[in-house]
């Protein structure tokens, strides 16, 4: 008697395989947007320099510490003190390392000195590059997409976009401005599609006031949300801005309560 092996249900919030269509549904059209379920927000504070950032960061409850390696960045680190700081890290608490159009053997010589981390990939860097840079898999990696202030932001293709890097943990959303990062700007959520089936990590411009809202809209879109935060938990500067790369512990915590908050709401009613 032949035996047939039991079909497994596909995991809970996982990626298509390579080459499918992600799922799209838009007002008006064939397809209904799936409802996703309340979950856990992630949490990454990013740009951290110092030892007693990464330790407020992680009594906060932040899920991952960014370190960027970028050295036109105010906030770059050298990959020797990425690990330094990184080595501050408890168990399941993931440090994120940070390059802009940086080549993969270097990504790959760098990433050596934090075995743990993720990579992020904020630059102009194609589907192969991110892919080679990250040992061919061997590192679970985000690709940030960069989305125009303002109307403009409607028409950035985020569907195709995560189809086109579908090898990566999540699409990172970040605003478009001049030098790469989103220079503390947000852009306008309400524009993006109603309905992604990738892992999205909202960013630029989030602050303990306004990540709430950013949440409540985003999280019913994707299987999962992540956000991630810089200037927005920064001390003020003298005159206005922030002090680049050195973070406030209050706002954290603030920011971290914020968080929260959107998910007692959403946990509460999912279709909000």
């Amino acid at each position: 008697m032949r035996t047939v092996a039991p079909t497994l249900p596909a995991a809970r919030g996982s990626l298509p395989p390579e080459g499918a269509q992600p799922a799209l549904g838009r007002p008006g059209g064939g397809l209904i947007p799936p409802v996703f379920p309340a979950a856990r927000t992630r949490i990454k504070i990013c740009g951290l320099t110092r030892e007693e950032d990464v330790d407020a960061a992680v009594a906060a409850g932040a899920d991952a510490i960014g370190f960027v390696l970028y050295a036109p960045s105010p906030r770059a680190v050298s990959p020797d003190r990425a690990a330094e700081l990184a080595r501050r890290l408890p168990p399941f608490v993931t440090p994120v390392l940070l390059f802009v159009n940086e080549s993969a053997p270097n990504v790959i010589a760098a990433s050596a000195c934090v075995p743990s981390a993720v990579l992020q990939f904020h630059g102009d860097e194609t589907p192969e590059d991110c892919w080679a840079a990250s040992g061919q898999g061997a590192r679970a990696w985000l690709r940030a997409a960069r989305i125009p202030l303002g109307d403009d932001g409607a028409g950035f293709p985020l569907i195709e976009y995560a189809q086109q890097y579908s090898r990566a943990q999540a699409i990172l959303l970040d605003a478009h401005v001049d030098a790469y990062g989103g220079g503390g700007k947000a852009f306008n959520w309400s524009l993006l599609p109603p309905s992604a089936n990738s892992h999205l990590v909202l960013s630029g411009g989030l602050t303990p006031a306004n990540v709430t809202d950013g949440i409540l809209q985003l999280r019913p879109r994707c299987p999962s949300l992540a956000v991630d935060v810089s200037s927005g938990v920064e001390r003020d500067a003298p005159g206005g801005g922030t002090l680049k790369g050195i973070k406030d512990a209050d706002k954290i915590q603030r920011f971290v309560a914020a968080v929260r908050a959107a998910d007692e709401i959403l946990a509460r009613n999912t279709h909000v």
